[in-house]
C-alpha cells in the first residue's frame, strides 16, 4: 500500500489541484448515507474543518456495510464541480479501501457532545469539529509567535525544563528526583540529602524560563523563550493548568517604557494574524463559541492602550460606588474584579498598570526611586483583566543583593544570576504571556483545558 500523490482535502476544497482525474484521498469517515442507487460519505483528513463529499454511484460494488463512522479509508476517483450547493466540488469514488475499521459503538457519532464529556476522552476529541479547529488554530498561532519575534531579529532560546531555581519564588515546583522514595537518604540535619540525587542537588520542573532568558539576553541582546512550564498549584479554576506554554521575551538595553510598546505591538500582531491568517477558525469561533469575538479583537486592535500607575488605579477603585468582593487599599494585589473594572468600565480599553508595590512583586524587579514600588507592568484587557505581566529587571548588583537578603534568599545558589550584574550589567526588561491564556482570549473558549490537547490539572495526568 502506498499513498503517492495523496491530496489533502483542504487543497481540494480550495481547488488547489491541477488534475481532477486520478485523485487519491485518505481520511476518516464522519458520516455515511446509503440508498439503493447512490451513497455518500463525508470524509475528513484533519486538514480542514470542512469534509469532502464522496459520491458512490454503484453502492453494491463497494464494502459499505463494513464502513462505519470513524473508519479510515483510502479513496481513489475523480473530482467534479457541482452547482447550487455550499460545497461546489465533490469526489466520485472509483476505488475504496478500508485502512482501519471502526465498530458501530464508536463514541463520536454525529451529535453534539459537551466539552465536559470530551475532556474525558481527550485521546479522541481532536477528531471533533471544535477541537480539530482549536488544534489547527493553536498550531497557526504558535507560528505567529515565532514569526513576530523572528521578524524583529530576536533569538529563540531553549531554557531548561529541569532547573535548580524557582524563578517565581512561590515554591510551587514539581520535584525531580531519582532517589528511592521508600529509602530517602538523610543528612546530619535529618533533611533529605540531595547530594546523593542524580544532579547532586534539589531540582524541579521549571516554572519560568525568565532567569535563563536574562542570562542569554546579556550575551545576545534580544531573546525569547517559548516552551512548557509547570506549576504545582492546587488550583481547579478554568484559567489554571499545571502544565502550560509560556512566551517570555527578554531584551537587553531596554527600559519599561520600551517594553510596554512591544507588549502592545505583540498583542495587536497576534490578534491581526488570527483574523487575517486563521479566517476559517475565527469564523467558527465567532459563530459557535462567542458571537462577538471578532468584534472584540477588532476593538483592541484599533485601541490605543491606556497607561496608569498602580497608585492612580487604587485611587480610582477607592472612589467607585460599587462594592468589591475584595476590599481596595494601597498594597493589595489587584484581583480580577478590580482589573476588569479598570479596563471595562473606567477606561473602556486595554490599559497598562505600572509601578506596583515591591512587597507584592518578585525579587528581580527594578526598584523605583521611591523605594516603595518597582518598575513592573500588567497589561489588562476587557473580559479577563491581566493577560501579560512584565518588568524592567534590577540591573544594579548592590540593590538586587539587598532585596534578596531582605527575602532571606540564598545568594550562593543564585550567584550565576548575580554575575550578569557584576560583569557588564545593562538595563534589561522582559514579560511573560501564557500561550493558553491568549488562545482562550482570541477564540473565546472559556476553559484552559480546551485549548491544550492534553491538559494537566490536579488529579489528572492522563495520556
Amino acid at each position: 500500500m502506498y499513498y503517492y500523490k495523496r491530496k489533502k482535502i483542504k487543497d481540494i476544497l480550495n481547488k488547489n489541484v491541477e488534475d481532477y482525474q486520478n485523485v487519491t484521498v485518505l481520511g476518516w469517515v464522519r458520516t455515511k448515507r446509503v440508498s439503493k442507487n447512490i451513497a455518500f460519505i463525508e470524509l475528513n483528513d484533519g486538514s480542514s474543518l470542512k469534509n469532502l463529499q464522496i459520491v458512490i454511484l454503484s453502492p453494491e460494488n463497494f464494502p459499505l456495510d463494513e464502513i462505519n463512522t470513524g473508519a479510515s479509508l483510502m479513496i481513489k476517483g475523480y473530482l467534479e464541480e457541482v452547482q447550487g450547493r455550499e460545497q461546489d466540488l465533490e469526489m466520485k469514488a472509483e476505488e475504496i479501501e478500508i485502512i482501519g475499521e471502526s465498530p458501530e459503538d464508536y463514541i463520536l457519532q454525529k451529535k453534539r457532545h459537551s466539552f465536559e464529556f470530551l475532556r474525558e476522552i481527550a485521546h479522541l476529541r481532536a477528531r471533533t469539529n471544535t477541537f480539530g479547529v482549536m488544534n489547527r488554530f493553536r498550531s497557526k498561532m504558535a507560528y505567529a509567535v515565532h514569526k513576530f519575534f523572528q521578524e524583529k531579529d530576536f533569538n529563540y532560546i531553549h531554557s531548561p525544563i529541569i532547573t535548580s531555581g524557582d524563578a517565581e519564588g512561590a515554591g510551587e515546583v514539581f520535584k525531580v528526583t531519582t532517589l528511592d522514595l521508600t529509602k530517602l537518604p538523610l543528612n546530619d540535619k535529618n533533611e533529605i540529602d540531595f547530594s546523593q540525587d542524580f544532579f547532586g542537588e534539589e531540582t524541579g520542573l521549571t516554572v519560568s524560563g525568565q532567569l535563563e532568558g536574562e542570562l542569554m539576553a546579556t550575551a545576545l541582546g534580544d531573546v525569547y523563550t517559548f516552551g512548557p512550564t509547570f506549576r504545582a498549584e492546587n488550583s481547579n479554576t478554568t484559567r489554571h493548568a499545571s502544565e502550560f506554554w509560556m512566551i517570555e521575551p527578554e531584551m537587553a538595553f531596554c527600559n519599561l517604557s520600551e517594553m510596554m510598546e512591544l507588549i502592545e505591538e505583540f498583542i495587536k500582531y497576534l490578534f491581526k494574524y488570527a483574523l487575517e491568517e486563521c479566517a476559517e477558525e475565527m469564523d467558527f469561533f465567532n459563530k459557535w463559541i462567542d458571537k462577538g469575538r471578532v468584534k472584540k479583537l477588532e476593538n483592541i486592535i484599533n485601541s490605543d492602550f491606556g497607561h496608569v500607575t498602580y497608585t492612580e488605579a487604587i485611587s480610582i477603585l477607592e472612589n467607585v460606588e460599587q462594592e468589591f468582593e475584595f476590599p481596595v487599599h494601597w498594597g493589595i494585589d489587584l484581583q480580577s474584579e478590580h482589573e476588569r473594572y479598570l479596563t471595562e468600565d473606567h477606561f473602556k480599553k486595554p490599559i497598562m498598570v505600572t509601578d506596583y508595590p515591591k512587597t507584592i512583586k518578585a525579587f528581580y524587579m527594578r526598584n523605583n526611586d521611591d523605594n516603595q514600588t518597582v518598575a513592573a507592568v500588567d497589561c489588562l484587557v476587557p473580559g479577563v483583566g491581566e493577560i501579560i505581566g512584565g518588568s524592567q529587571r534590577e540591573e544594579r548588583l548592590d540593590l538586587l543583593k539587598e532585596r534578596m537578603l531582605e527575602l532571606e534568599m540564598d545568594l550562593d545558589k543564585y550567584q550565576w544570576f548575580l554575575d550578569i550584574r557584576k560583569y557588564g550589567t545593562v538595563p534589561h526588561a522582559g514579560f511573560g504571556l501564557g500561550f493558553e491564556r491568549i488562545l482562550m482570549y482570541i477564540s473565546g473558549m472559556g476553559n484552559i483545558r480546551d485549548v491544550i490537547p492534553f491538559p494537566r490539572t490536579p488529579g489528572n495526568a492522563k495520556f
